[in-house]
């Protein structure tokens, strides 16, 4: 992966957002009116009363404090709880693709790059906003890029898995240099009726560049020293909505075509998993885990993080070696490491080593161990 730098990110950070005290109030108001609604179901016991939320629960939970999102209002009223966001003509530019391309201009002014610079788009994200054509198509044409572009999906990690496909695109010779964006709105996918996870996800989207070494004329690049993937099956994060639910009509609108999790199970899992992952991978490039300037981790639970940082670095991570954007952003799923990268790289000085490293549904994990140029 010698040669191979990433040159510039970029950001686009939603218009609205939502605070612990603010979803907590429209969260109970719904619990409030469902206990009323089967009083007497609930009375029988032939329902489970609903148990209210709090600002304590969520933050001791996750470390969430906010979370920004496209649309508020729908989310906030106890009779949606949904965001409510129009359908655009197909004339228009989606809503994912608008994303999208705030965070590339970003990371193509930070890389200084220009669209003729670029061969290749990838849009790699949770969730797609339609199975064709590819937004990363639509992303390439808005930003009058020639080459070619695709979408990929790996949930959680598809910004690290994008990182990879693109690095070893450049190496083998088929682009210059590569545009990954990650637009993720999660709260779409969120049931903010689930008492459990209605405060996680929030919306953003995050974009990278990638390009030869030599061709880089950016003064603040980091070149890729390794990448690593690694995948494991699980159903303890999962959402079955796909096209097709229109072939089994009976199972529209269930809560299984939302975000769904058991989170002690993939507390208890993926914490091993990532941790003894990146070692290997350490070992592997002969980098001593406590070398490390900084850990760039997907942004999903404070906890996770902080066992993570613990078991890599030996010790228990110093103020800003692995810095969390969660309080303000929440969980934003494949961007989540890449916000707390484009945010908390500046500081680092020539020959510093830093990692960005996401983990998530299926299971799956990626790591990318960067040096600064």
């Amino acid at each position: 992966m010698a040669g191979i730098v990433v040159s510039g990110t970029g950001l686009y950070t939603p218009p609205h957002s939502i605070s612990n005290e603010e979803l907590v109030v429209s969260f109970n108001n719904y619990v409030e009116r469902y206990n009323a609604e089967h009083a007497a179901a609930i009375a029988n016991g032939d329902v489970e009363a609903l148990l209210p939320s709090s600002v304590e629960f969520i933050v001791k939970a996750s470390g969430i404090q906010a979370r920004y999102v496209v649309e508020k209002e729908g989310i906030l009223n106890p009779e949606i709880m949904a965001p409510r966001i129009p359908e655009r003509a197909n004339d228009e530019i989606s809503i994912l693709a608008e994303m999208a391309v705030v965070a590339a201009r970003e990371a193509m002014t930070h890389a200084c790059k220009a669209a003729s610079d670029i061969d290749a788009v990838i849009v790699a994200c949770s969730n797609s906003q339609r199975p064709y054509p590819a937004v990363a198509i639509e992303v390439q044409n808005a930003l009058g890029i020639e080459g070619f572009g695709f979408d990929m999906n790996v949930a959680c990690s598809s910004a690290t898995f994008g990182i990879q496909v693109a690095a070893d695109m450049i190496a083998a010779g088929h682009a210059r240099a590569i545009l990954i964006v990650n637009p993720e709105i999660c709260s779409g996918h969120l049931n903010f009726r689930n008492r459990n996870s209605h405060f996680i996800f929030g919306d953003v989207a995050t974009a990278i560049i990638l390009e030869k070494k030599e061709t880089c004329v950016s003064g603040d690049a980091f070149e890729i020293v390794g990448t690593k993937l690694q995948t494991k099956f699980s159903n303890n994060i999962r959402n079955n909505f796909g096209f097709l639910n229109n072939a089994a009509p009976e199972g529209i609108g269930k809560p299984d075509k939302l975000f769904m999790q058991e989170g002690l199970k993939v507390f208890k899992e993926v914490v091993p998993m990532v941790s003894d992952m990146i070692l290997e991978h350490l070992r592997a490039l002969n980098i001593p885990g406590d070398s490390l300037r900084r850990l760039w981790l997907h942004q999903a639970n404070i906890h996770m993080n902080e066992m993570i940082g613990r078991k890599v670095l030996g010790r228990t991570p110093e103020e800003g070696e692995s810095p969390v954007i969660l309080d303000e952003y929440a969980n934003t799923s494949s961007a989540g490491s890449i916000i707390a990268f484009h945010k908390y790289h500046q500081d680092m000085k020539a020959g510093d080593l830093g990692i960005i490293c996401s983990f998530g549904a299926g299971y799956s994990a990626g790591s990318v161990v960067l040096r600064k140029l």
